[in-house]
């Protein structure tokens, strides 16, 4: 592998971030803040302060505004809109919760891109382990699954020479990595990476590819095929669609009296896409999620149509990349229908975001609650234990997990 120069970076402790779910939800920019009036491309920005923020001192930004747009050399590198955008950037980072953030047009777009499953780049869904940028799960048959990179592995180091970018990523943020990782396919991304068990990072040169991403796979397996595999992915935009027709294959197919419910690597999406899932397992009016909110008030998801796979057998595999909407169906499955749950231990991202759309394109993205599984659990920064806890051995080619999963059906 090539050598590269990135910045040392720790190794933190593990809190972990998955892809959000995206609402269209309406949004009004300047409400708090700037009064922004647009015509084509020109901005026009009132100084004057909203009523409810008379008391609060601009001076300062504005001086440096004025500064900036006097004094800097290359004026081209100077756009109001641009301004704005880092403006509200910094309000929203400086919480200080990675998972509330603010997207500009472009870097919204990417995130609206991963839920639809098509877009180009190396095929990894990142994350944060602690305040350290992490693999939370490479996608199938993508290049970076391919060259070996793991759910877990801390991303210490990214270079791209065609962007000239050769940066290590302490203090990155979500939406940084993601714009610098993914490219045009055929391009070249070297990330540098920190694993378990190794002093020295691990150095790997990607290309990018086209990535068209499904929600399921469905195969049969067991000595007689009489068992259903089925991996889920993804919570999508189009996981329900998927999903309704691999149940109308399962149950043509009159041998099949197993399931196997594969939620590895399985980084979450829609909560709604996990609760429709539940659905089918569970009867109908079961509890799937619990969302708490800061004052204290809860709202219960339920299923809402009656499941055709209420009676089916089944055991549930997660591992280290199954995060948010994976874990909130697992954990629903386990305390409502006492299903075992085999492998290793979550992601454990126990948050909900909530994504405004705004003007322009531009998004953000709002903590606005926790969720708890059924029995209250609070899988944050926790993970949710498999009942049977296989460690995934990469030295051989077997699957042990899901060949443990059809012994727990035998």
């Amino acid at each position: 592998m090539p050598k590269v120069s990135f910045v040392k970076a720790r190794k933190l402790i593990l809190t972990v971030f998955s892809i959000s779910i995206i609402f269209s939800l309406g949004y009004t920019l300047g409400i708090k803040g700037f009064k922004v009036e647009r015509n084509g491309f020109n901005v026009q920005i009132s100084r004057e302060n909203p009523l409810d923020k008379k008391q609060i001192d601009f001076s300062l930004f504005w001086k440096v505004w004025d500064i900036l747009t006097a004094n800097y050399f290359d004026k081209s590198k100077l756009s109001q809109t641009n301004f704005i955008y880092g403006a509200i950037s910094g309000m929203v980072a400086s919480i200080g919760d990675p998972y509330t953030v603010f997207l500009p047009p472009q870097e919204n777009k990417v995130v609206e891109e991963d839920l639809s499953g098509s877009f180009e780049g190396v095929g990894i869904q990142l994350g944060f382990k602690g305040t350290q940028l992490a693999v939370v799960a490479p996608l199938p048959d993508s290049p970076a699954e391919k060259a070996g990179i793991k759910a877990g592995d801390f991303i210490v180091g990214i270079k791209d020479e065609v962007k000239k970018i050769d940066q290590g990523t302490v203090g990155i943020s979500l939406n940084e990595a993601v714009k610098i990782i993914r490219g045009p396919a055929g391009t070249k991304v070297t990330l540098a990476i920190l694993r378990d068990g190794t002093g020295e990072p691990l150095v790997f040169e990607l290309t990018r590819a086209r990535q068209d991403v499904p929600s399921l796979i469905l195969s049969y397996v067991g000595e007689n095929k009489d068992i259903v595999h089925l991996k889920l992915l993804k919570f999508g935009g189009e996981t329900n669609e998927e999903w309704e027709k691999a149940v109308l294959e399962i149950l043509k197919n009159g041998k099949v009296n197993k399931i196997i419910l594969d939620l590895r690597n399985n980084p979450g999406g829609y909560l709604q896409g996990a609760v429709d899932v539940a659905a089918e397992f569970l009867k109908s009016g079961s509890l799937v999620a619990i969302e708490e909110k800061a004052d204290g008030t809860r709202e219960e998801f339920k299923t809402q149509k009656i499941g055709l796979l209420t009676k089916v057998p089944m055991v549930v595999l997660i591992n280290g990349g199954s995060a948010s909407a994976s874990e909130i169906l697992a954990g629903a499955l386990r305390d409502g229908r006492k299903t075992k749950i085999v492998g290793e231990k979550s992601f454990g991202k126990g948050t909900i975001q909530e994504p405004l759309q705004l003007e322009d394109g531009a998004g953000l993205h709002i903590t606005v609650a926790r969720w708890l599984t059924p029995s209250g659990f609070w899988v944050n920064e926790k993970g949710l234990e498999p009942d049977v806890k296989i460690e995934d051995d990469s030295k051989t080619t077997e699957d042990e997990q899901l060949n443990e999963a059809i012994k727990q059906l035998l």
